[in-house]
């Protein structure tokens, strides 16, 4: 049932006009907002007045981040949203010499499925109310099937662009560039989506032709040769090619088109502050509103027209801006709406909690034994991937799921962070170096230690617990000679040469995977082979919301394969009892570290408690 409209006359740019005569609102805090920045060119024309600056303030993927408000939580998110960017725009905007635009993946996750009904969905609505000039079509917005695609452009007040997908009657979806006057210049920008939107929607684009970006880009070149001082990209693709498909990322597009003054990148959720490739400043950011890229460009005037001489960017954190009052109040029934929604009972849990109470209140059952909360997630992830080994770890210590009714939000009680999966090429002895950087997690097991304990450097979410395959963890072995008869379920030795996919989140694999040094060296990172896969039904939280509903048929209970144990932590059985008893009734503490962030950083041991 279409719910009410709640936003329904929104003046378009409406924040543009209210850019000349309103002051800044963000002042005091925009002024510690800005956290990095790059400078590319900055040679001034000795002639002032032959220069000309414009400004371009871009986002991108701010996946139904309207409010500050995390729906899977439903709890308040103040790290980005389009009410906190409204301030941070009128902070950075200049009517004169400014545009905004947004680079896709903007009416998916975040509860914003509930409203793809709606005539105008909300986020296109908040890119209206904002005043956007340009809108690039991500591959998300191609989830829900082409007619909420075609909807989503329609409804779109400003330039919406994706220049490298035709419908089934041969028409493109919509233009492939706009050119904009500002300052006196001329600003031409060319949208494009990555063509691996055929690998994740084939359904969806069934009958369409989705094409090169590269190709299509190098035709309009051809037809606005001269008709433009500015280059501008808007690029719904990251800064790598996927599946190893040439032209399906930033650093190959940037490379074929050195005519580019800055390509504003997007779909990689990491944020660039301002990479050079062949020439070309590219940019991209961090998701759901969290940051936004500041490109300045600096122009002098020659006997050809306006010539690109300077170039300058930043990031600015958005979470350091307070949401904008008026923009909360006009969007408040939207976010009331998914407020009810995310209390929508989906479930029960049955037979008890997903993880055993702890033995010892500070060191987590799901961090020294597999249990059902591990598992589960695991299981989550290998069915809607297909992946062979799945990673995954226990975000916070209290983490679990206790008998009785699940709610849509409650989702994050097992899986607290809004993360999104990839798939990874991996091989045997790939995978046991990711395992024996993740077993660093333990400090090492000594004689006379009556508990395990964990390396205060390293936190806690940095643990990965491992699913389709069997392995031991031997705390009494020094880091990096702790995993033991790793094997496949079958019980078949996992061997170094062994190729599969594993499916890890988001963060570990952008975070630790992929950057040289951390676990792999330059030569040996494991290839991305797909991103935020399943992403139509959003991040892990809402991938075992969806499978509690439709392939355990709402109802779940607890169930432990017990896949992996600990070993070497050989202590005696009546003096741990004894340690354990001590620390309950507060005799004898489990040490912390010295700064006491780290709650279980050394083992009790037979001294403590003598």
């Amino acid at each position: 049932m279409k719910m009410k409209k709640i936003v329904t006359a929104i003046l378009p740019g409406l924040i543009t006009l209210c850019l000349t005569a309103v002051p800044s609102l963000a002042a005091e805090s925009a002024a510690e907002a800005a956290v990095s920045s790059t400078e590319v060119t900055a040679e001034a024309p000795a002639n002032e007045e032959m220069q000309k600056t414009l400004t371009i303030l871009a986002t991108s993927d701010l996946h139904g981040k309207f409010y500050p408000w995390d729906y899977a939580l439903n709890e308040e998110s103040l790290s980005g949203s389009c009410a906190q960017l409204v301030t941070a725009i009128r902070e950075n905007y200049d009517p004169e010499t400014t545009i905004l635009v947004d680079a896709g993946d903007t009416i998916q996750d975040n509860s914003a499925d509930i409203f793809l009904d709606e005539d105008i969905h909300p986020m296109i609505q908040a890119l209206n109310y904002i005043g956007y000039d340009v809108w690039t079509v991500g591959n998300h917005e191609f989830n829900y099937g082409l007619g909420v695609t075609k909807q989503a452009i329609a409804g779109f007040n400003g330039a919406p662009l994706v220049g490298n997908v035709y419908d089934p009657d041969g028409n493109p979806l919509a233009d492939g560039y706009v050119i904009l006057e500002k300052n006196g210049l001329r600003i031409a920008v060319i949208g494009m989506v990555t063509p691996n939107i055929v690998n994740w929607d084939s359904t969806n684009l069934e009958g369409c032709t989705v094409t090169d970006p590269v190709e299509e880009t190098q035709k309009i070149l051809k037809e606005i040769d001269g008709q433009y001082d500015v280059l501008l990209g808007v690029i719904h693709m990251g800064l790598d090619n996927e599946y190893e498909l040439s032209n399906s990322g930033a650093t190959d597009y940037a490379n074929a088109l050195p005519e580019f003054d800055a390509v504003v990148a997007a779909h990689q959720h990491i944020a660039i502050t301002g990479e050079e490739v062949n020439g070309v400043l590219i940019v991209e950011n961090s998701p759901k509103g969290q940051t936004m890229n500041k490109i300045t460009l600096t122009l002098e005037e020659t006997g050809d027209g306006w010539t690109v001489t300077g170039r300058a960017s930043e990031t600015i954190e958005i979470g350091g801006y307070e949401p904008d009052p008026v923009f909360m109040d006009t969007f408040a029934g939207y976010h009331d709406y998914a407020v009810t929604d995310a209390s929508i009972v989906i479930g029960k849990l049955k037979g008890g909690p997903l993880a055993p109470e702890n033995e010892i209140a500070v060191i987590p059952s799901a961090q020294i034994e597999d249990t059902a909360l591990i598992d589960l997630i695991n299981e989550v992830q290998l069915y809607y991937t297909g992946a062979d080994v799945s990673a995954a770890a226990l975000f916070t210590a209290a983490a679990n799921m206790y008998p009785g009714d699940i709610r849509k939000c409650d989702t994050a009680l097992i899986y607290k962070f809004a993360n999104t999966v990839y798939k990874v090429r991996m091989t045997g002895a790939k995978l046991k170096k990711y395992m024996e950087w993740s077993a660093g997690y333990y400090n090492t097991f000594h004689e006379g230690d009556l508990t395990v304990s964990f390396n205060p450097d390293i936190p806690g979410f940095n643990y990965d617990m491992f699913a389709g395959v069997n392995y031991e963890i031997n705390i009494a072995n020094e880091p990096g000679s702790r995993i033991e008869n790793l094997t496949w379920p079958d019980g078949t030795p996992v061997k170094d040469d062994d190729e599969f996919v594993l499916v890890v989140n988001n963060y570990r694999c952008n975070s630790q995977l992929r950057v040289p040094g951390v676990i792999y060296e330059e030569d040996e990172l494991p290839e991305i082979l797909a991103i935020d896969v399943h992403g139509e039904l959003g991040g892990v939280r809402e991938m075992i919301g969806k499978y509690i509903v439709d392939v355990k048929g709402g109802t779940i209970t607890p169930e432990v394969d017990n896949n992996w144990k600990l070993t070497g932590c050989n202590w005696d059985e009546e003096l741990h009892k004894k340690a354990v008893e001590m620390i309950a009734s507060g005799e004898i503490t489990v040490p912390s570290s010295e700064d006491g962030a780290a709650k279980n950083a050394k083992s009790v041991t037979v001294e403590d408690i003598q």
